[in-house]
């Protein structure tokens, strides 16, 4: 089963998605899916699950049309290629910094003529059906998606030429690590990081790449919406458990 989050892209449409962090559950899927998300990310760099857990929501995902996507914990060949092969709807490599490095990611990600993915099509990626091989790694090469995560002064000064790398769809900012690097923890409206984000914005749109922006709070995330951003994302599952649970302080008082 092919995923339509990139056909949905290219039509001009916003998808939204969150980031799965905690819950190592299957039903994480569909549970996100039901609450009106796009997609989700499932975040093999800070997040602690093994390779099973990722490929049983992966899995999950797939029986229902849900994309699930991964954040790989770092650039080598095997996490890409494991992931690939779950059937992960693409993936997010975090920190990049270089056009180098980009085109790492899509060589390991995307068969060939793009890059070197090893051929094996009797995996979860194929469901287990016997395909035609250069037709289904064609469409394989089109469908998946593969985001470079922008986190520093150095990523957006290199922006252009990591996105010009081919294969490369889209560059989703990191907030967080982004105003680390600038000295200026969760000032997201300071002038020096708006101005990143423009950047990254412009260097997409002149591609004809995606952008987008993951934050955890809605407040900071709005304004980008509208500024040309399509790939967003939003909390996660912990922080969205967080939010719903809010209401118990209202049950306590009740009780008082």
């Amino acid at each position: 089963m092919f995923n339509d989050l990139k056909q949905r892209l290219r039509a001009g449409r916003q998808v939204l998605g969150t980031m799965v962090t905690t819950f190592a559950s299957p039903d994480i899927a569909r549970l996100l899916q039901n609450s009106g998300f796009d997609f989700c990310m499932v975040d093999c760099e800070h997040g602690a699950f093994t390779t099973r857990e990722v490929a049983n929501i992966i899995a999950e995902g797939r029986g229902i049309g849900f994309p699930v996507l991964v954040r790989i914990p770092e650039l080598r060949r095997e996490h890409v290629l494991k992931f690939m092969e779950m059937g992960a709807a693409g993936l997010l490599l975090p920190g990049t910094e270089s056009a180098g490095q980009a085109r790492t990611l899509v060589d390991c990600a995307k068969y060939a003529p793009l890059g070197h993915r090893g051929v094996s099509l009797s995996r979860p990626h194929t469901d287990f059906r016997k395909v035609d091989g250069p037709a289904y790694m064609a469409r394989a090469n089109d469908e998946t998606l593969l985001l470079c995560q922008i986190e520093s002064r150095a990523g957006v000064e290199h922006i252009e030429e990591i996105l010009d790398v081919e294969g490369i769809d889209a560059a989703l900012i990191g907030p967080n690590d982004m105003t680390q690097d600038f000295g200026i923890l969760d000032q997201f409206d300071d002038p020096a990081v708006t101005a990143a984000f423009e950047k990254v914005i412009a260097a997409a749109a002149a591609r004809g790449k995606w952008s987008g922006v993951h934050f955890g709070k809605a407040g900071p995330l709005k304004p980008w919406l509208g500024r040309g951003m399509q790939m967003n994302m939003w909390n996660s599952d912990a922080g969205l458990l967080t939010l719903g649970a809010t209401g118990i302080a209202q049950l306590k008082e009740g009780q008082a």
